[in-house]
């Protein structure tokens, strides 16, 4: 048990690595500012183009989110990061894991996106246009606030899947919170500031998981 707590819970290992985990943390939500925003535009853009009446771009889309979707996020980070710089293109960690993560989370955006716009019945959109509205003010005031409210605890969950997509991001050596915390731990042999970092994310994530859930239950009634 002594070795146990020695190896996992030394206080003394954790209050020396706290203060790179903690820049290692706010290195984790800058990823998170730049990324999910984005990524709910891109999923916002994708979503409208798949059910555009256009067909090209319709197939645009859904070929996009298809191949974003099936392409796990640690190969498509790696070949940009890795495999970009034989084309002659480097990029910096932050702007490599800024681009595969906005493509990943684009395409998951777009279909939670995607289920809103078909939830809203098509008599909304059939009676706003009877008012007068053009057809992008019909999608502006009736058609994407009823879109956005019916998955509103879906694009929450997804924005909370981002938070832990960026532990990810440690592969290309990027100062996220993992990353730090791997760093003294190699330096110690000590698993300690793994679990610091561990209980971050959970005193992170915790809270934003109960209102989630919380919002689903009123949506729900």
């Amino acid at each position: 048990m002594d070795a146990i707590l020695a190896q996992f819970f030394d206080l003394g290992i954790m209050a020396k690595s706290l203060p790179l985990v903690i820049r290692g943390l706010g290195i984790t939500l800058l990823i998170c500012a730049v990324v999910i925003p984005l990524g709910l535009v891109g999923g916002l853009a994708a979503a409208l183009g798949s059910v555009s009446p256009s067909r090209w771009l319709r197939w645009l889309s859904i070929g996009f989110v298809d191949l974003f979707r099936a392409l796990p996020p640690l190969v498509l980070l790696i070949f940009i990061y890795a495999g970009l710089p034989f084309a002659g293109l480097n990029l910096s960690p932050f702007v490599a894991v800024t681009i595969g993560f906005f493509l990943n989370n684009s395409a998951y955006f777009a279909e939670i996106f995607r289920a809103g716009l078909l939830s809203v019945p098509k008599g909304q959109t059939e009676a706003a246009r009877s008012t007068g509205l053009t057809q992008a003010q019909t999608l502006i005031y009736v058609t994407l606030p009823q879109a956005t409210r019916n998955v509103l605890p879906d694009l929450l969950s997804n924005a909370v899947e981002v938070v832990k997509l960026t532990s990810l991001a440690s592969v290309v050596s990027l100062g996220e919170m993992l990353h730090a915390a791997g760093l003294v731990r190699s330096l110690t042999y000590n698993a300690s500031p793994l679990v610091l970092a561990a209980g971050l994310y959970l005193l992170l994530l915790w809270p934003l998981i109960r209102v989630i859930s919380r919002f689903e239950r009123r949506i729900s009634t």
